[in-house]
């Protein structure tokens, strides 16, 4: 099993108003979409929790806008095949506002939204699970950003774009069809990593059996 952290790095890209942040969101790496998306989840969070990434986070506390921000807090990024399909999806609404505004707010220079990408670090515990059954016991022990590692950023690394622990289990004998599906209808956006990593424990307890604690 592992465990990651997710490195911030500074690209130098920044912008002031909506227009700016169409333009450089087109040519950002993607790893910055990311970042922006799911760095919320592996960081202290102080901002207003009804915003759900970076960009909607912005747009209501430096530019005021909170309908412009509500929309973009709706973006499910598990919706998306990939990163680049979110990343239009982004350039499609502020592109829709854009068309409807009059006049374009401007933010302070204090107040500019920074492109930041991320890097994933990732480390070994040395723990090892062998068989499912096991599966509860270790989930439950596992700390925030491991469930992050086996559950969020394994499915743009899995062949399938799937979890890791059903990745896993696809490969075994038995049936863990109904345990997959269940997985499956887990969305990791909506919730912090200690509620995902409880319901997760749910799951494969009711499946598997075993020691929740």
């Amino acid at each position: 099993m592992k465990d990651c952290a997710l490195a911030a790095i500074a690209t130098g890209r920044r912008a002031q108003n909506l227009k700016e942040l169409r333009n450089e969101l087109e040519g950002i790496d993607l790893d910055s979409v990311y970042y922006h998306f799911w760095g919320g989840l592996v960081r202290p969070q102080f901002d207003d929790p009804r915003f759900n990434n970076d960009f909607a986070r912005w747009v209501h506390s430096a530019l005021r806008n909170t309908a412009l921000a509500e929309r973009l807090s709706v973006i499910d990024p598990t919706d998306f095949a990939d990163l680049e399909d979110l990343r239009q999806e982004v350039i499609e609404v502020l592109e829709e506002e854009l068309d409807q505004s009059e006049v374009l707010p401007w933010t302070s220079r204090e107040a500019q939204f920074h492109f930041i990408r991320s890097q994933i670090v990732v480390f070994d515990t040395h723990r090892v699970v062998e068989e499912p059954g096991e599966l509860p016991g270790a989930i439950a022990a596992m700390s925030n950003n491991s469930v992050f590692y086996h559950f969020v950023d394994a499915r743009r690394r899995t062949p399938g774009g799937v979890d890791d622990f059903r990745s896993w289990l696809s490969d075994l004998p038995g049936d863990y069809e109904e345990l997959a599906l269940r997985c499956q209808g887990v969305d990791p956006f909506y919730q912090t990593l200690s509620e995902l990593k409880a319901e997760l424990v749910q799951i494969f307890t009711e499946h598997l059996g075993g020691d929740r604690s």
